[in-house]
């Protein structure tokens, strides 16, 4: 299958809310225990997770950091709970190896959210476990001192697309937009992510959902070019080809190809 494009989290305290979540066209939801659960909270967002998955649910839970008096009984649950997939916020090369060696064989979503996260990503990238990197996009602006969001993060974006790269992992997930009432705003950002290679995006609310899902997903126009370049180039029996003017290369026989992969689900 394609990779995931929309992952929603959802506050672990609140079991009411899982299934509307799963129901929600998310390709992921994210069971959160951290920031989303106050402290007086945390044992029971674990329990409620806990049920979840012992019914038979699918999700990525988000465990508390490792620094946090909560790290040992998160990752207890996630040993309980083969399914779950586990993001590790502040993500960094030692974080992520000891997460990866109590929980062999699992996968991992490594959140770059500190500076210390970004240093690293690239040997956390190339870690046994570590399937993917999101983007902590708030907590790192704070952590980065940098008072702005959107483009005033894009040379953080860019450095996690390249550990991606670099680890022979999926694109990275973009961070949340936290505007809930300007879908232009949500837009905007899904064309800042896509557009520097990430292909999935961290959502706060269910009526995210559905404009990310559409915003990654390849366009008309994409298909359309994709679908001509892998004909022109069946029907030349592997020759050099023209497609509309324009030279055929290696390249971009390979992204007709990822493009044709997308559009399909495949």
């Amino acid at each position: 299958m394609t990779d995931p494009a929309s992952y929603l989290f959802v506050p672990g305290h609140r079991p009411d809310r899982f299934a509307k979540a799963a129901a929600s066209g998310a390709h992921r939801i994210i069971l959160d225990l951290e920031d989303a659960v106050g402290a007086d909270a945390k044992e029971a967002a674990r329990g409620h997770v806990h049920a979840w998955s012992d019914a038979g649910g699918h999700a990525v839970v988000r465990i508390n950091g490792a620094d946090s008096r909560w790290f040992a009984d998160d990752l207890a649950l996630a040993a309980a709970h083969p399914q779950l997939t586990v993001m590790v916020p502040k993500a960094t090369p030692d974080v992520l190896k000891l997460v990866a060696d109590r929980l062999a064989g699992r996968e991992l979503i490594g959140i770059i959210e500190t500076v210390e996260g970004l240093v690293g990503a690239r040997a956390s990238a190339c870690l046994d476990g570590v399937t993917r990197l999101a983007f902590g996009n708030v907590d790192f602006g704070v952590d980065a001192r940098i008072p702005g969001g959107g483009a005033a993060l894009d040379g953080a974006r860019f450095e996690i697309v390249l550990a991606s790269r670099l680890g022979n992992l999926p694109p990275p997930v973009d961070g949340v937009t936290v505007s809930l009432d300007s879908m232009d705003d949500l837009d905007a950002d899904i064309r800042r992510g896509r557009g520097m290679g990430f292909s999935a995006k961290l959502c706060i609310h269910p009526r995210q959902v559905e404009p990310v899902n559409r915003g990654f997903a390849p366009t008309e126009r994409e298909v359309t070019w994709a679908t001509e370049v892998v004909a022109a180039l069946e029907a030349a029996s592997g020759d050099v080809v023209q497609v509309n003017g324009k030279m055929v290369d290696r390249p971009m026989i390979l992204r007709a190809r990822q493009i044709l992969g997308a559009s399909k689900g495949t």
